[in-house]
């Protein structure tokens, strides 16, 4: 008697639950939904929920990944404790130690040690004098804690600097004072997008202070990044110990032409998934590949 044919599927990949990390404006968010759905492509159920939800049971998900927490800045000591608790339960994307270090911008000093050119930078912390040492025509005063340009302001006079690296010091941060890069105004900053430590795209970013307002957080074309500008970027992220999900690495031009690191994003940054098709699912794929 011939034996009855049974039918048989190829095994389903287990669902994974993935906490989207977010914050309580999350609608000003537009990357929730693109990321959503290429996590759900992959097998990765995906929720939004607030770093500071009391009634998240963050143990519940396979991993939780920080993205778009944009008011931790007056209360990182609280949202670094968080990092911390939560990497205790679950994965946590980035790693907490990466964001405790990565939202105190005083991290470019030490890359700056380790040899990476970085755009040059005056420190002044809390009860110290704001003398500037280098005469620069133009500057950019900005705060060692902040997101999305913050407290940050340009400055042709050193007294207007020196005013507003007071009003840094005297909310008890550091004051950044850097020069104002007139190249950044005809070339912009370019952004490198790495997901999984693999290099997705780049996107060139307007100057954020332009003297004609251009400059949006989340405003971003497609450009190809140059040799010398992913030289860069990779040597920065060698400088980085632990596993990286995700990292935005911030490039200008200095007036010879070469490229210096402005910031390197590894907290919450806009990852700019609509500048390349298969940027989604190539974050998608890195987050998989990082829980396999």
């Amino acid at each position: 008697m011939p034996v009855p044919l049974r039918h048989c599927s190829r095994p389903r990949r287990p669902s994974m639950r993935v906490a989207y990390v977010t914050f309580e404006d999350r609608e000003v968010d537009t990357e929730i939904p693109v990321v959503l759905g290429a996590w759900a492509a992959e097998g990765l159920d995906g929720e939004a929920l607030r770093w500071d939800d009391a009634e998240a049971d963050w143990s519940a998900f396979d991993a939780a990944v920080i993205r778009s927490t944009w008011d931790y800045v007056p209360r990182r000591a609280e949202f670094t404790a968080w990092a911390r608790r939560t990497s205790q339960v679950t994965r946590l994307f980035n790693p907490a130690g990466v964001i405790e270090r990565n939202t105190d911008k005083t991290y470019l000093r030490d890359l700056a040690a380790a040899g990476i050119p970085i755009v040059p930078t005056e420190w002044f912390g809390p009860g110290d004098e704001p003398v500037l040492a280098n005469d620069w025509a133009e500057t950019v005063v900005k705060p060692n804690v902040s997101v999305g340009a913050q407290d940050t302001s340009r400055h042709d006079s050193r007294e207007g600097a020196t005013a507003a690296i007071r009003a840094i010091q005297e909310s008890g941060r550091t004051a950044m004072v850097q020069p104002y890069l007139d190249m950044v105004e005809a070339e912009g900053e370019t952004s490198l997008l790495f997901f999984g430590g693999r290099y997705s795209h780049a996107v060139r970013r307007p100057a954020m202070l332009a003297r004609d307002g251009s400059g949006a957080l989340a405003t971003g074309d497609p450009r190809e990044a140059a040799a010398d500008q992913l030289e860069l970027a990779r040597a920065v992220l060698a400088e980085i110990g632990e596993p990286l999900l995700y990292a935005r690495v911030d490039l200008v031009r200095s007036a010879s032409g070469d490229p210096l690191l402005i910031e390197l994003e590894l907290t919450e940054p806009h990852l700019f998934l609509a500048a390349h098709e298969k940027a989604p699912a190539r974050f998608a794929g890195a987050l998989r590949d990082l829980l396999a």
